[in-house]
């Protein structure tokens, strides 16, 4: 057997176990997260580091008399060690609840059937990853890291629920420097590693190196013209996480949508779902609840859904939609438009061209006002010609204007922008979006 189908068989006897082990009116939640990652680090076009990670973590959660107890361990493949280890740990939780407060809200193990999707994809083999990453880089002082392999998450409850969801995913994460330390950013990433598309890629991150190198020009503060190519527009969709399409936030009244709720609308351009088609982060959440595979949030500017966990449901007796307990998007995704990329520069005509955000913040949540900041490779553009790269500017705008009223187009292709953090472990999901031109889009300073 490989890795993925020993770690598969070795949950589900350390789940029958621990299981069989429950006593009196014991409930058990059993989740596994793990990868096998190959990383490589690079730096002024040379590989740094090198290396393959296998790492996997067991959380168990034990609820009983109303109280919730969570522990976690190291899970290695060994039955014998996991075993031993999973005991342990339960009988730590035996010693523990009794201790802790009774939870009103507190959402018990159920069975709404099981699953096992498993996404398989072409990566880089590791011994040729190098070559295949630096080829006709020639002297551009290349920096990033690339992360490569399979992911899992699993699990099992006490009602008889099974979960198995494995991806096989890679993540270029890189940036292009100048000799003045000027930056272009980008990200590469998906199931198939294709090399002529990575090419391309590639290019036309060169062809913004060379425009980096002109003078720096400085854009006082006001409205303007503003194309957000994807990334940028992933960085203000994942704001929509921090409040905004969670049904706790909106009955607590601190939702950035909340105004959709009370009947103003968005551009009718504008539509936004979760979509679990992608295949870049399971359905079921931690509770082991599986998700519908399209859940609309906003459809032609509409508010259509929020994200509702069980917990939220029970509290204020709505309908759970099984979202995380965080109700956050896991896999959004935003619609296409029909503006061609070959139409961006011409339609902007003069304004500012943005190809990464940074520092989002909410600067009024309940009235969807978001602030950031330019990053790297952002320019201006003046009549159809994108003349040189710009000065850092910060914004401050409400989403119900830009995408609103002020919402000119949206492009016709879409790229997915995945969650690169790799704290603790490699992160799953991201968001599908396309690029968008805005109209009167306000910087502040």
């Amino acid at each position: 057997m490989n890795l993925l189908e020993t770690w598969e068989s070795t949950f589900n006897q350390l789940g029958d176990i621990l299981l069989e082990n429950l006593i009196s009116d014991e409930q058990l939640v059993i989740e596994m997260g793990g990868e096998q990652s190959h990383f490589m680090r690079f730096n002024k076009a040379q590989v740094r580091q090198s290396g393959i990670v296998t790492d996997a973590t067991v959380k168990l959660r034990l609820i009983t008399e109303q109280r919730t107890a969570y522990a976690s361990f190291p899970f290695t493949g060994d039955l014998a060690i996991d075993s031993a280890a999973g005991l342990d740990n339960l009988s730590y939780l035996r010693e523990i609840i009794p201790q802790l407060p009774e939870d009103p809200y507190v959402i018990l193990p159920q069975n709404q059937g099981s699953s096992h999707e498993v996404y398989a994809g072409q990566l880089l083999p590791p011994e040729q990853a190098a070559t295949a990453i630096l080829e006709n880089m020639g002297n551009v002082d290349f920096t990033g890291l690339y992360t490569s392999g399979p992911v899992v998450r699993a699990n099992r409850n006490s009602a008889g629920q099974k979960h198995w969801f494995a991806t096989e995913t890679f993540v270029l994460d890189y940036s292009m420097i100048t000799p003045t330390e000027k930056a272009v950013k980008s990200i590469y990433a998906g199931a198939n590693w294709q090399q002529k598309q990575y090419k391309e890629h590639i290019a036309q991150s060169k062809k913004q190196l060379v425009v980096m190198e002109r003078p720096v020009k400085t854009v006082p503060p006001g409205k303007y013209r503003t194309y957000f190519a994807p990334e940028a527009v992933a960085e203000m969709i994942s704001m929509l996480s921090w409040g905004a399409v969670s049904e706790a936030s909106m009955r607590q009244g601190g939702s950035a949508l909340a105004k959709l709720r009370e009947g103003k609308s968005l551009s009718s351009k504008l539509s936004l779902r979760e979509n679990f088609h992608l295949g870049t982060v399971p359905r079921f959440n931690d509770l082991g609840e599986v998700a519908p595979e399209d859940v609309p949030i906003v459809t032609a500017g509409q508010l259509t859904n929020t994200l509702v966990s069980s917990r939220t449901a029970k509290e204020y007796g709505v309908s759970s939609n099984a979202a995380a307990g965080s109700e956050g998007m896991r896999s959004a995704e935003m619609l296409p438009g029909k503006l061609a990329s070959e139409d961006i520069v011409t339609q902007l005509d003069t304004g500012l061209y943005l190809s990464n955000l940074h520092y989002l913040n909410w600067s009024d949540r309940n009235g969807g006002r978001i602030t950031g900041m330019t990053r790297f490779a952002c320019f201006w553009v003046e009549k159809g010609e994108i003349k040189q790269p710009i000065k850092d500017l910060r914004f401050d705008e409400s989403l119900y204007s830009f995408w609103g009223e002020n919402l000119e187009a949206i492009t016709d292709f879409q790229e997915l922008v995945p969650e690169v953090d790799t704290y603790e472990a490699r992160s799953l999901g991201g968001a599908k979006v396309p690029g968008m031109l805005v109209q009167d889009f306000t910087f502040t300073l």
